[in-house]
């Protein structure tokens, strides 16, 4: 059985061979584990790929993000970077007039629309791996880049009109990126927005439902009109918009699961898929490896429904070789006393 098939059987809850896997490889990792992470990818082959898009026009981005120093990414965000390896932060907002009349200063990076879908289907045909769309909207993280945290918390109250139409157009940009994406040959579409603080949704899930879930049912039904799997990441607390997410759909959702326990989770077993992930701010970084694994145990009890998890972390900063090793091991083992029954 395929990577591709592996992955299709997990998210339709078809009773896979084994749990899929994903490694997410900070450059931290490569910079302090690279005979580790060399080790985990050599004996615990991954499942899910991504493919150069080609584009035909480059990005005007400045910089690297994971370098000491600045970095301006294809809006136009300036981010400022004091730790190698990771990404840095915005300090001074490119859009700060209160009804957002400089909104044109921020670039929609119109070039990301100009993949080589040719390029992408050769890759694709290449592989048997399961393949994700490269880059992905962001349009919450986009606004706070752009905008900054505070203030764009006090825009979504009180909804200026320029909020509002500079919203429509960076919507139009994402919904015209997952048109192009799903017209090729990859498996997956991605999306992504940070969403939850440690212990709640960072705005109220009202004005997520009233503002943002439009937004990400587009996304959902364009690509669910190409045939293809729909996945979203968002770090924190994120419990409240899970049953909206799979109203819409989708397939697969990556997100702090550590942050609210199984217990709360047990109610969306069978109906969307947890793509991972292991509790990288603790467990990964302090825990025993036997701890690590006693944890993808209860993960495995909780949600797993002849498919619904894919054995999916991130070795970033901190993390431990042995205890993201241990992941991967623990992840191998779970079906095999489901196989004996």
């Amino acid at each position: 059985m395929t990577s591709r098939e592996i992955v299709h059987q997990t998210l339709e809850f078809k009773n896979p061979e084994r749990v899929p896997r994903q490694l997410w490889v900070l450059p931290w990792a490569i910079q302090h584990c690279r005979d580790g992470v060399e080790g985990i990818e050599r004996d615990f082959p991954m499942d899910i790929a991504g493919v150069d898009g080609g584009e035909r026009e480059p990005l005007p981005t400045q910089g690297d993000p994971y370098e000491i120093g600045t970095h301006v990414d294809a809006w136009g965000a300036k981010f400022h970077n004091v730790q190698r390896g990771v990404i840095g932060e915005v300090k001074e907002p490119l859009i700060v007039g209160e009804d957002w009349e400089d909104a044109g200063k921020a670039h929609i990076p119109y070039e990301s629309l100009t993949i080589d879908p040719d390029r992408i289907n050769r890759q694709c045909a290449a592989s048997d791996k399961f393949i994700m769309a490269g880059e992905c909207p962001r349009p919450f993280e986009q606004l706070q880049f752009l905008r900054g945290s505070e203030n764009l918390y006090m825009d979504l109250a009180y909804k200026p009109s320029g909020m509002m139409a500079f919203l429509e157009k960076m919507h139009d940009f994402y919904c015209r990126w997952v048109e192009a994406w799903a017209r090729t040959d990859v498996d997956g579409i991605n999306f992504m927005d940070d969403w939850g603080s440690q212990k709640s949704l960072l705005i109220n899930p009202a004005t997520w439902v009233e503002i943002f879930k439009p937004m990400y049912r587009d996304y959902i039904d364009i690509a669910k009109k190409y045939h293809k799997k729909t996945f979203m990441h968002s770090d924190g607390y994120t419990l409240q918009i899970i049953p909206h997410l799979i109203d819409l759909g989708l397939d697969a959702f990556n997100t702090q699961i550590f942050c609210m326990g199984m217990e709360p989770l047990k109610q969306f077993k069978g109906k969307i898929t947890f793509w991972g992930e292991m509790d990288r701010q603790h467990m990964l970084v302090t825990a025993t490896p036997e701890e690590v694994r006693q944890a993808v145990r209860g993960v495995f009890d909780a949600l797993w429904a002849e498919g619904g998890c894919i054995a999916q972390c991130e070795f970033g900063a901190g993390g431990k070789t042995e205890n993201v090793r241990a992941v991967y091991e623990a992840w191998d083992e779970v079906l095999r006393p489901v196989r004996l029954k």
